[in-house]
């Protein structure tokens, strides 16, 4: 069978619907959590990490390192489990990286300095493979755009109710021991909830050979164009407490912007899930460039603390709005969806590539740079997204 042609037998069945049978509402609400655990520590490493600072267990440049190398490995192991891994057995996977996961967090509460970062690395493999369960079952969903809408808005929900109950009730009573105890017994629930889950999926790799394979040359160039426009999201924001000092900023108001900007991209993430499917994911990504555009320039001002607000707001809603419509983006170019699968993972490397791409345009004096620098990452991704659109795959499914 050609290609083209296995591709069009693997989406001809479904349109409209799943690719392949439809999970049930328990093992989808299981596949869901399991996601949402597995990117948990994204959202709590500058409190876990800090709280291990505070004790003196972390210096400054190995928190630095220890973060980037968690996120680094995840994103490396959700891709290799994207292209390589076949969606059978899942339950049992989920298991086991859930149960990896946990003694890593575990371990972690005995360790000090470097060892701390070697740990988190290897934490980075089995997280990669909770996310990996659930893009699977996104890949294969009808509105993939909507269910990754779902997902990052649950996930965002997800790390701040945990944040505020770890500073509430955790790590002040018991230090940050306690945090990372909390953490293994969510990575003990996710590997339980894997069991619950969808066990075996439609395999999308119809014209491979052996257990999977990357996605083809359109699909690379897509997950390029996810890449650089999540280098671009978190190279900038991470410069936005120096930006704020730059610009005379009170030091409250990063915290508040900080706020805000969560609070926003729980309400842009919310908004792309209600209107996937409803707009076209070109021009949204289009309009979506041209705001952070706007936003990089109002930020470049040094605006009043007011419009930094503003911007930060608007910042973090763009933030979650955009990113379900690269689900829809990835798909076009390569129908297979095998791209699909992996762009989680991408997406994760370009996080953690961002700001250190970005701080070689930052000095001490001037942190514009990194905004300097966000700028030509959404043009250059906007210009991969244009030829990619103007140039559809000959068996594109529709989306």
């Amino acid at each position: 069978m050609s290609r083209e042609a296995a591709i069009l037998s693997a989406d001809a069945a479904p349109r409209g619907g799943w690719i392949g049978a439809a999970p049930s509402a328990l093992q989808s609400v299981s596949a869901m959590f399991v996601g949402i655990v597995g990117v948990m520590i994204a959202g709590l490493q500058p409190q876990l990490l800090g709280a291990l600072a505070e004790e003196g267990r972390l210096d400054p440049t190995q928190l630095g390192h220890a973060a980037t190398a968690e996120l680094l490995a995840m994103g490396l192991a959700a891709g290799a489990a994207g292209a390589w891994l076949k969606p059978r057995r899942m339950g049992l996977i989920g298991l086991v990286a859930g149960l990896v996961l946990a003694l890593v967090d575990l371990l972690t509460t005995r360790l000090t300095g470097e060892a701390i970062t070697a740990a988190r690395a290897a934490a980075g493999v089995p997280s990669g493979v909770l996310m990996w369960i659930t893009l699977c079952l996104i890949a294969r969903a009808p509105r993939p755009e909507r269910w990754s809408g779902i997902y990052l808005t649950l996930q965002t929900l997800a790390q701040f109710v945990v944040a505020t109950l770890l500073t509430a009730f955790v790590i002040g009573r018991v230090g940050a021991a306690g945090g990372w105890v909390t953490l293994a017994a969510l990575s003990v629930l996710a590997g339980v909830a894997a069991l619950a889950g969808p066990q075996q999926l439609t395999d999308l790799s119809h014209a491979s050979e052996g257990p999977g394979g990357l996605p083809p040359p359109r699909g690379l160039a897509a997950l390029g164009a996810c890449f650089l426009f999540l280098a671009f999201i978190v190279g900038v924001w991470v410069y936005a407490e120096p930006l704020s000092k730059q610009a005379g900023h009170a030091p409250s108001v990063v915290g508040a912007a900080v706020s805000i900007s969560l609070a926003c991209q729980v309400a842009g993430g919310a908004a792309a899930t209600v209107l996937a499917g409803r707009l076209p994911w070109f021009w949204t990504l289009l309009a979506c460039t041209a705001a952070d555009l706007g936003l990089l320039a109002l930020m470049g001002s040094l605006p009043p603390a007011p419009l930094f607000l503003l911007a930060s707001g608007l910042f973090g809603f763009v933030w979650l709005f955009l990113m379900p419509f690269l689900v829809p983006l990835v798909i076009e170019a390569d129908p297979s969806r095998r791209a699909a699968v992996v762009m989680g993972g991408v997406n994760l490397l370009g996080g953690s590539l961002g700001p250190l791409m970005a701080s070689l345009v930052v000095t001490e004096a001037d942190a514009r740079g990194a905004l300097v620098f966000g700028a030509g990452c959404l043009v250059a991704a906007m210009l991969v997204v244009t030829a990619l659109h103007l140039r559809p795959a000959r068996a594109a499914a529709p989306v």
